[in-house]
């Protein structure tokens, strides 16, 4: 997520084999490999088709999914996945449940684009309620969200609003359970990254925002959720390969994600004796809005995703399955743990 990444030459329009994208989970560790592998399926294999359907062929998962050079693409924050090119593929044609999370109440902060709106999608296909947080101006992406856990079957609640204010995240918690009738399971996704080239550059205004949207809201929605929260619920928290590996020019959002591990561990511990686990992810270069709304410089984004062994940007529909597996009874015996899904980079290890 540098931006001293070097671009190729390829055509970012050559033909992807995407029939097999689902059938290798990118950069996840071995151990939990194994057990997402329901979750990953052809686009042919689109939603609606029953379960045991054929699983996707094997294929080569350098060359699933688009790679640079990317166009130049900015937006204003925090930025629309509906305009980007490519869009980033959060499994709207692609994921298919097994009812791995049937019955379950989820809150998904960050829900309208990106990893969340991956969670989203696939917790609906696997048979959960879902409610989403997401900022009012990202009301274009939520909508399709909306409509995709409808479309699935589910229950879809709307909490539009921002989540930097204490009193916004206390009632978000108890709107996603009035709206759901309870909650279980908490997803906490949404986040704020925006580069400068040097501290001197970084505001105490750009500082602090970075500071409430990513670690201080995470806090208060947490500390309002868990009262909800019975044995068998679970929290997955949303880290980065910055926590290990922190890029010079994302100083404040590389101090949040660090704190994020930092947090899940801690917390971890102390609400296992409620039989509630707590993960996180630790995503390495994913396409997603993040990056063309001031995540990173253009001159980056262009060449996204080649400091990494893999060569392309994850897409959000291969972090989707590991969200599952975290929130649903699948990892009933994983806790404290953060996975790092980052491109073949090793980290965290």
């Amino acid at each position: 997520m540098s931006d001293d990444q070097t671009p190729d030459t390829r055509n970012p329009a050559e033909p992807q084999a995407s029939s097999g994208r689902r059938s290798v989970l990118t950069g996840a560790t071995l151990g939990l490999a194994g057990m997402v592998a329901g979750g990953r399926v052809s686009s042919a294999q689109a939603e609606g088709n029953p379960a045991g359907s054929p699983a996707a062929p094997i294929a080569d998962p350098r060359t699933l999914y688009p790679h640079a050079p990317f166009e130049s693409q900015p937006q204003e924050w925090p930025g629309l996945q509906s305009r980007m090119h490519p869009r980033p593929d959060c499994g709207e044609t692609s994921y298919h449940g097994s009812g791995r999370m049937a019955g379950r109440r989820a809150l998904i902060t960050g829900g309208d684009s990106g990893l969340g709106r991956s969670a989203a999608i696939a917790f609906a296909r696997e048979g959960a309620d879902v409610a989403i947080n997401y900022l009012p101006q990202e009301e274009e992406d939520a909508r399709e969200v909306i409509a995709l856990i409808r479309k699935a079957g589910r229950k879809a609640v709307a909490l539009p609003g921002d989540i930097r204010s204490e009193a916004f995240c206390q009632k978000l918690v108890a709107d996603a359970v009035a709206g759901l009738g309870g909650l279980d399971t908490l997803v906490n996704c949404a986040g704020r990254q925006h580069y400068h080239e040097s501290i001197l550059d970084l505001s105490t205004e750009d500082f602090d925002w970075t500071l409430k949207t990513n670690l201080y809201a995470l806090f208060w929605i947490t500390k309002a959720a868990v009262p909800h929260l019975k044995p068998g619920s679970s929290i997955v928290n949303t880290a980065s390969s910055n926590a290990y590996s922190p890029s010079q020019i994302i100083v404040d959002y590389s101090i949040t994600k660090a704190g994020i591990a930092n947090l899940t561990k801690s917390l971890a511990k102390q609400l296992l004796s409620k039989g509630i686990r707590v993960n996180a992810v630790a995503p390495g270069p994913f396409w997603t809005p993040l990056q063309v709304c001031g995540g990173q410089p253009m001159s980056a984004v262009e060449k996204y995703g080649t400091t990494v062994p893999f060569d392309r940007p994850g897409q959000p529909a291969e972090i989707a399955p590991v969200y599952v597996t975290l929130a649903s009874t699948d990892g009933s015996y994983i806790t404290g743990q953060v996975y790092g899904i980052t491109g073949g980079t090793g980290v965290p290890g």
